[in-house]
């Protein structure tokens, strides 16, 4: 049975902080996991490594993912997600500081559904958060 979780790729402690206090703060009660990098990403979708034993049918609702990433960029992430019919159909939701035109484009060009620069201050981070699990738990209908 799928929990509706949201993961979050994010190396950020601060990033992952402020997007756990915008999530609270907006009463979002989605369960929230949070992988460090890149590889821990894949590890947790395609449960590798010290998350072996979690179910592949759980799938996440919707990801959000940082481009600047250690071990495996955000982009190489989403190509992976995308490559594999478990998980294509997925929610990508690029969040990331970046608003290098190269990284939108390619973003894109890789899957995702969404990209969107963090706003710097907090208020403005929580409304983005809001706005954003709004459309994707509530509004979205997803692929069966």
């Amino acid at each position: 049975m799928n929990t509706k979780t949201i993961l979050l790729v994010e190396d950020n402690p601060s990033d992952v902080s402020l997007t756990r206090r915008a999530l609270v703060k907006n009463a979002i009660s989605n369960p929230l996991v949070v992988t460090e990098d890149g590889q821990e990403a894949l590890d947790y979708l395609f449960c590798n490594g010290k998350f072996s034993t979690r179910n592949l049918t759980d799938l996440p609702v919707v990801i959000l993912l940082d481009l600047k990433l250690p071990k495996i960029d955000g982009l190489e992430v989403l190509r992976r997600i995308r490559a594999d019919s478990r998980t294509r159909r997925i929610p990508v939701v690029i969040l990331t500081s970046s608003g290098q035109e190269e990284d939108i484009s390619t973003g894109y060009d890789c899957g995702t559904n969404s990209y969107i620069r963090k706003p710097i201050n907090f208020t403005d981070f929580a409304e983005t958060i809001k706005q954003l699990s709004l459309y994707w738990l509530v509004i979205n209908e997803p692929p069966p």
